[in-house]
């Protein structure tokens, strides 16, 4: 299992572990469930998704899962993903994706974790990241456009569903920007 931990000292990012399945069953609500995994989690499937990910982290494999913490104890607030592959992208684009559980809402807590997968994501040799929302998730297209994320083409899923895309240059250099998150 990689060893990554991102922190811009007020939330950290590490890759989901099996002793967050408790957790994220606990924060996991009707917007979570609707905008991000789409049907309700259970044990046995959340579990096989974290050793998933863990596989995805072990094979170096284009999944890329971290758990968004917070605090001293790095208590679970949701999560937040990469994929260096995925239907409708580029070479060299990123997808990201997130969510929150509901007592960690409305702090800025997302858009510190995209700025941070973003840098690493450049990092990794990722040239775009796109922030794919439904229309009627402001809330996600709120936090894309606070990470600096500008709006692009609208496609539409598997599902016909329309999704609207937000997009930002990783090749930007940060290096001078006091304010950009910083591996711990």
């Amino acid at each position: 299992m990689h060893e990554v931990k991102l922190s811009d000292g007020i939330i950290a990012l590490s890759p989901l572990r099996l002793d967050d399945a408790e957790a994220h069953l606990a924060g996991e609500d009707e917007p979570l469930v609707r905008w991000l995994s789409g049907g309700p989690g259970t044990r046995e499937g959340v579990e096989a998704y974290i050793r998933h990910c863990q596989e995805q982290w072990d094979t170096s494999g284009p999944l890329r899962a971290f758990g968004i913490r917070v605090g001293t104890d790095e208590t679970l607030a949701g999560t937040i993903d990469l994929r260096f592959t995925a239907e409708g992208l580029s070479p060299g684009q990123v997808n990201v994706a997130y969510g929150l559980y509901p007592s960690w809402r409305g702090r800025g807590l997302a858009t510190r974790a995209v700025l941070l997968v973003s840098r690493y994501a450049a990092s990794e040799g990722g040239k775009e990241a796109v922030i794919r929302v439904e229309p009627e998730n402001a809330t996600s297209a709120s936090v894309a456009r606070r990470a600096g994320f500008t709006p692009g083409k609208h496609t539409h899923g598997e599902d016909g569903t329309r999704l609207d895309w937000y997009i930002r240059d990783l090749r930007i250099d940060t290096q001078n920007d006091p304010g950009a998150p910083k591996p711990a």
